[in-house]
């Protein structure tokens, strides 16, 4: 019974002192076991997720920054070629302008070529014309002053000089009225 009145005068809220020191044994070696054996790979795992994470966000960035680079030569490119393409198009309409002047001056000079080949061929067609005439008038005049007089006229080289004063003094007189 002294061992039940010794147990029930220990106050209940003080721990037994064998008790605390075995606690703090147990807590020691628990302690020693995870800063030696696991807070080291613990931390190195955490370590290399730190640097595997920054590497990541490092490379992210550099392609990022590639990839801006890569987007503002891209842009410089596409800037260049809408330039050529409004040089080259301002060259094309430059030379279509030039062409079409050209063109036109070829056609007025064709134009001009054909009127004065047209007005020449007119002329030489008027004359011949005229001569044809000329000669058919003189013959039928004699013809008919033939049968007026009643005797032939048939000599050629006064009927020629006779037709041919008389068509003179008609186109001298028509051109008098003029």
């Amino acid at each position: 019974m002294m061992y039940l009145a010794a147990e029930e005068a220990q106050n209940p809220l003080l721990p037994v002192w064998p008790e605390i020191v075995i606690g703090l044994i147990c807590f020691s070696i628990v302690f020693f076991v995870f800063a030696k054996k696991l807070l080291p790979n613990i931390n190195q795992v955490l370590e290399e997720r730190r640097e595997a994470i920054e590497g990541g966000i490092e490379k992210a960035d550099a392609a990022q920054a590639e990839a801006q680079s890569v987007l503002e030569q891209y842009k410089a490119q596409l800037a260049e070629a809408r330039h050529e393409a409004a040089r080259l198009r301002q060259e094309a309409q430059e030379q279509g302008a030039v062409i079409i002047q050209e063109m036109r001056a070829e056609g007025q000079r064709q134009r001009e070529e054909i009127i004065a080949a047209g007005h020449t061929q007119i002329e030489a067609d008027r004359k011949a014309a005229a001569s044809a005439l000329r000669q058919d008038v003189g013959s039928l005049a004699t013809v008919l002053a033939g049968k007026l007089v009643g005797e032939s006229l048939e000599d050629h080289a006064r009927q020629s000089g006779t037709v041919d004063r008389f068509l003179g003094e008609l186109e001298a007189k028509a051109e008098a009225v003029r």
